[in-house]
């Protein structure tokens, strides 16, 4: 079996050399593969992290650092899923993950976060399993309240009624295809192999636990989880006592003719309250309202941030003199509730600060203006404070569900800005996975030659991380052809569900966040009555004019563009031209991997009459454009044929300002006399709200 693992891990590192040309559109299938030869034989998992830590070891000599981080997540699922790895070979694991230290970004972040696991799972055999099982799952406990839900959209308008119908059922049987009851089994039976070993006769305790009622397994499993987390929040717990512990209660659980009454004596006392349950809606937000008392209810309904509502007041404190209702009312005119003036309250202390905070961490604190795109985690792993939930949104599409997933991300950061509860309660992460109908190839150098003009945020993301290429972005022509395949043969993927296997494989693995610019457009029309129209795009805007699509030469419009000229020396330079045009482009991704520059790249249509000086191409972050004759012209965002904006007169492009930081600049103007200048926390916080979309490494240079 090692050397059939061996085989597969250099396959994929062949995969990922780029000496499997023929077989771009399988990229991923590898690792797929061989998570599935150590899921069915688990032990296999110790003889995997051995293979993969002797080739870390010979890329680090070698100073291979393309193979670094794809190896790294390989051994990491590995040691995740594991059921017993000897204590020696962990800590050469750990040996090597603090080598990555002294590497720069990403390797030194990915390897720090790789360290702190893998010493939490060597103190602790088994924690990193059982947390993942009980975040994932929402199974309810008093020792690990942290919980995790992974939500998949995908636009209906952008894919196949096949393709819907074939991933929706895939994620559906995946979610329903197993009760809690059985992953408390598995924590059981995974926790007991990994901190006993050998010394666990894994069979026998399945079968045994098969055999007991659902009350004996909750308390046992009740037990473990207590064991496992007691130990865990011990720095260095004891070793032994946490072995032992778990080896009286192996004891227990295989020999006992009555376990239910031995379990009740071995188990600490816990009030039935504490009875776990298995209830599928566990991951619901709890309701701030349906928490309170009677009489907290009647506080906030008088000082709720709407309004004071008059029916919602008891009877003693109804106003002394009230309208009559007319004798003409009806009884259920009469029955409406009645608007007061209220008490709007604005956002506490510990609201601005919760949503200040949010910003520092999730932002950093670079300054703004910076060409250089960010990526990865800022600060420790570990070291902000956890949030109890988090969300996990997967958006499957190309260019156009990012631009309205943007969109969505910039309301719900300006609405958590005037009150945060998300901010509080939430921790957001995203993902995206490629999808497109379109067919494209690729050249010797793996480039794709065509049809990737809608998932150039996907491109994007596969030139800077390899893995991501690998496994994420090779599902664009994947998945259509699984769909398709599966309409055709009319069989369940539920024995092999290798879509819900690589979301699970990415949503756990993809912690290093991408940051990408979303821009603010301003939109006035050639109509003086109509209202100003704003919006936001995130990779691409184009301009058309309607009169003169598809010709060149002389048509065109006039137009007069004012920008601020981006380089890297954070010099901004204003600048004016005018030009006659049929059309311009503002790409917000760059295309090539020798420039990457987090800024707007501005090209004109062919034909355009460029004043001299002007190479024809505008790099920068702010831009006005507005047209000088009478002819209006067409605006798409993010090449959405649903976010057509017509008879456009003139735009201003900018970058969206971080809601955080604009409620700060609102509270610190009452103390400055400049409103331009930066006080207090401003000077710390991000200007801009970038999109976050995670990815295994962020940015390899």
């Amino acid at each position: 079996m090692e050397s059939d693992l061996l085989r597969s891990v250099h396959a994929i590192l062949l995969e990922l050399d780029g000496h499997h040309t023929a077989s771009q559109f399988n990229r991923g299938m590898l690792r797929w593969t061989l998570h599935k030869k150590i899921e069915r034989n688990p032990a296999n998992n110790s003889t995997l992290v051995k293979i993969v830590v002797k080739e870390l070891e010979r890329a680090e000599r070698s100073d291979n650092k393309l193979h670094i981080i794809p190896l790294l997540h390989t051994l990491m699922y590995a040691i995740l899923q594991a059921v017993y790895i000897p204590d020696d070979l962990y800590k050469r694991v750990y040996e090597f993950c603090k080598r990555l230290l002294t590497l720069p970004q990403p390797y030194c972040t990915v390897g720090l976060s790789h360290a702190i696991r893998v010493k939490s799972e060597r103190l602790t055999p088994g924690v990193l399993y059982q947390r993942m099982v009980l975040s994932e799952q929402n199974i309810k406990n008093e020792q690990y309240q942290y919980l995790e839900k992974v939500f998949v959209f995908a636009d209906p308008a952008l894919l196949s009624m096949e393709m819907s119908a074939a991933l929706s059922s895939e994620i559906e049987s995946a979610s329903t295809c197993r009760s809690h009851m059985s992953y408390m089994c598995d924590v059981i039976v995974h926790t007991m192999q990994a901190a006993l070993g050998d010394s666990c006769d894994a069979p026998t305790l399945e079968c045994m636990l098969k055999a007991k009622g659902q009350d004996t397994i909750e308390l046992c499993f009740r037990e473990v989880v207590a064991t496992v987390e007691v130990c865990a929040e011990e720095a260095g717990g004891n070793h032994s006592l946490y072995t032992g512990r778990l080896q009286q209660l192996y004891t227990t659980i295989v020999s006992s003719a009555n376990p239910g009454k031995e379990l009740a004596k071995f188990t600490r006392s816990a009030p039935s309250s504490e009875v776990l349950s298995s209830d599928s809606a566990s991951f619901e937000m709890p309701d701030p309202v349906s928490d309170l008392t009677s009489s907290e209810l009647l506080r906030l309904s008088i000082l709720s941030t709407d309004s004071g509502i008059e029916r919602d007041l008891p009877p003693s404190e109804l106003p002394a003199v009230s309208e009559e209702p007319s004798a003409g009312r009806s009884e259920q005119e009469q029955g409406r509730l009645f608007r007061k003036g209220g008490i709007k309250m604005k956002p506490s202390v510990s609201d601005g600060m919760a949503l200040l905070q949010d910003t520092l961490e999730e932002t950093g604190a670079s300054p703004p203006g910076k060409l250089q795109r960010r990526a990865g985690s800022h600060g420790l792993p570990g070291g902000r404070q956890q949030k109890l939930y988090t969300a996990r949104i997967v958006v499957l599409g190309d260019d156009r569900i990012v631009g309205r997933l943007a969109k969505a991300y910039y309301s719900l950061r300006k609405r958590d800005a005037r009150r945060p509860f998300l901010t509080q309660k939430l921790n957001l992460q995203i993902y995206y996975i490629p999808v497109t109908h379109e067919e494209y190839s690729f050249t010797k150098e793996n480039t794709p030659t065509a049809g990737s003009d809608l998932c150039q945020l996907a491109a994007y993301l596969g030139r800077v991380d390899p893995w991501y290429e690998n496994n994420i972005r090779s599902l664009c022509q994947m998945i259509p052809k699984l769909a398709k395949m599966k309409s055709c043969s009319g069989k369940s993927s539920e024995a092999n569900p290798f879509l819900t296997d690589v979301i699970s494989y990415y949503v756990r693995m993809g912690l290093q966040p991408v940051y990408f610019c979303i821009y603010s457009v301003k939109m006035a029309f050639t109509c003086l009555t109509k209202e100003h129209v704003e919006d936001v795009f995130v990779t691409q805007l184009q301009i058309d004019i309607p009169e003169c699509m598809g010709f060149s030469g002389n048509c065109g419009a006039m137009m007069t563009i004012s920008y601020k000229k981006a380089s890297l020396s954070n010099r901004e330079v204003e600048k004016g031209l005018s030009l006659r045009t049929s059309g311009l482009v503002m790409r917000a991704i760059p295309t090539c991997e020798t420039e990457d520059l987090d800024c707007l790249t501005v090209s004109f249509s062919e034909g355009s009459k460029v004043k001299a000086g002007v190479d024809g191409k505008i790099r920068t972050c702010n831009i006005k454009i507005r047209t000088l004759e009478r002819k209006p012209f067409t605006v798409c965002l993010d090449q959405d044929y649903r976010r057509i904006f017509k008879n456009v007169a003139s735009i201003e492009v900018s970058p969206c300002l971080e809601p955080g930081y604009v409620m700060q600049k609102m509270q610190n103007s009452r103390f400055s006399v400049s409103d331009q200048e930066d006080i207090g926390l401003t000077k710390y916080m991000s200007k801009v709200l970038p999109l976050p979309i995670n990815t295994f490494a962020g940015i390899i240079q």
